[in-house]
């Protein structure tokens, strides 16, 4: 072949390469400020309830501090959000323009959640000291429907990807006869919708209940420090056990659905029974080298026998494999590995508080808490890249392929490159200014724990 020939493809390849990696990069951004959109509102609702039934103003503080993180969060999230909207349109032009209304039915509901959300947003921070008590507390329970709400229609999206219904393609490819629930209740939905719900709980309980864990660590041991440990962590160790079941549910829905997926989590070469399950390794023809194997737990944990039959990839056509196993083999065990990790912090804290009513006063434990937050987004990431990398080389199962969806337009790299300066701004922007906040309300210390509806001064109506 001619080197010009080559030319055409090479560009070609380029810009899937780019496509992919500036979608990974935004999602892997995003997905961490939804995941604060859709539990922290519930968590910041907690506080604010445990403060008006008991009169606690520090677990008042904690509701007003965290309604201004939320502020300041949602803000970063709408200018993600919507670059990542955009994405769709400009990286994927070929996918939007044969199946956009299909996908685009998820994506207009989750519309209406996020401007819903972010109306009752500023009428929560609005409404301390200028609302009742409850009417405030009141006001912000329809942030936490419209974030498990807007959750819904993302993640609903996301599954109809991974296996796609409700719609008809004509003689000319193109989509027609749309049934909207049935795009939305596709088989995927309820695991995919409850497994994201759960770990954006887990995400937000660990992440919160590690920043008071640090400080706690360097001697801050008030009562606000603890509660700020104690609210997040009882969510997320409430939240992590039903993780656990659901993503288990998850992994046998992938097992039967997307077969070649699955192969590619567990290494599976050969289709039989008695299939050994591998923790770590790496994936190759001949078999997984460096793992360690249980003989038939990877048949019983997909059909409770280990005599259940799973596919192994040798029955995927070569074209149809997803690409680096190996990747998708550690990500997945990386989740697993840290799921099961915070399961059994659960366990210790609520062991612990079931004997003594306090968490444990080991340093060790708070050290433990301290790490679960970025332990949990690593593991919320690894998820992500097992759903999206082991789909390859499918965008639509079955019906469109990613290499079929990317734009053929120039310059996918430059624009990556102002994505990449943009979150990082955004980034660096948001913890300063979530910096900034936490240490003007230590500096404060107690004088700023008083009740959140007390009458204005003149200076806070200013």
């Amino acid at each position: 072949m001619p080197l010009l020939d080559l030319l055409p493809l090479a560009a070609s390849e380029s810009n899937l390469l780019a496509a992919r990696e500036q979608m990974a990069f935004t999602l892997a951004f995003h997905i961490v400020l939804s995941c604060i959109g859709v539990a922290l509102p519930a968590t910041m609702l907690v506080a604010n309830y445990v403060g008006l039934k008991k009169g606690d103003e520090a677990a008042m503080e904690l509701a007003r501090r965290w309604s201004k993180a939320i502020a300041v969060t949602f803000a970063v999230g709408a200018v993600t959000g919507t670059v990542l909207s955009f994405e769709f349109g400009l990286l994927w032009p070929e996918f939007m323009d044969r199946f956009g209304a299909a996908f685009g039915v998820a994506f207009a509901i989750e519309g209406i959640f996020f401007f819903v959300e972010a109306i009752f947003i500023a009428v929560y921070i609005y409404g301390w000291k200028r609302l009742s008590p409850w009417a405030h507390f009141w006001s912000g329970v329809p942030m936490v429907i419209t974030g498990i709400g807007g959750a819904f229609s993302v993640v609903a999206a996301n599954a109809w990807m991974n296996q796609p219904q409700g719609f008809t393609l004509n003689g000319a490819g193109e989509v027609v006869d749309v049934e909207p629930l049935k795009v939305l209740f596709n088989p995927a939905t309820g695991y995919e919708v409850a497994h994201m719900i759960l770990a954006a709980y887990m995400v937000v309980g660990f992440l919160v209940a590690s920043i008071y864990a640090v400080g706690m660590l360097k001697g801050r041991r008030d009562r606000l420090h603890k509660l700020g440990l104690v609210i997040p962590l009882t969510i997320a160790c409430i939240a992590t056990p039903v993780q656990l079941f659901v993503g288990d549910t998850a992994a046998r829905g992938v097992a039967d659905h997307q077969p070649a997926k699955f192969a590619a989590m567990e290494c599976i070469q050969e289709t039989g029974t008695d299939q050994t399950e591998y923790l770590g390794g790496i994936c190759t023809d001949d078999g997984v080298k460096g793992a360690i194997g249980i003989p038939g737990l990877d048949s019983f944990l997909v059909g409770w026998s280990t005599d259940t039959e799973v596919t192994g990839l040798n029955d995927i056509p070569p074209d149809e494999r997803p690409p680096a196993n190996t990747f998708i083999h550690l990500s997945f065990d990386t989740m697993v590995g840290i799921g099961s990790a915070l399961m059994g912090l659960a366990l210790w804290f609520g062991f612990v508080w079931w004997k003594r009513r306090d968490i444990p006063q080991t340093p060790w434990f708070l050290r433990a808490v301290s790490v679960s937050g970025a332990a949990a987004i690593v593991a919320l990431w690894c998820g992500w890249i097992v759903t999206e990398v082991g789909r390859q080389p499918w965008i639509v199962q079955g019906y469109m392929r990613t290499s079929e969806a990317v734009t053929e337009a120039e310059g996918i790299w430059f624009t990556f490159a102002l994505v990449l300066l943009l979150y990082t701004g955004l980034g660096t922007g948001a913890i300063l200014v979530l910096r900034a906040m936490s240490r003007r309300w230590r500096e404060k210390g107690a004088e700023d724990v008083q009740s959140p509806y007390a009458p204005q001064t003149e200076e806070e109506t200013a």
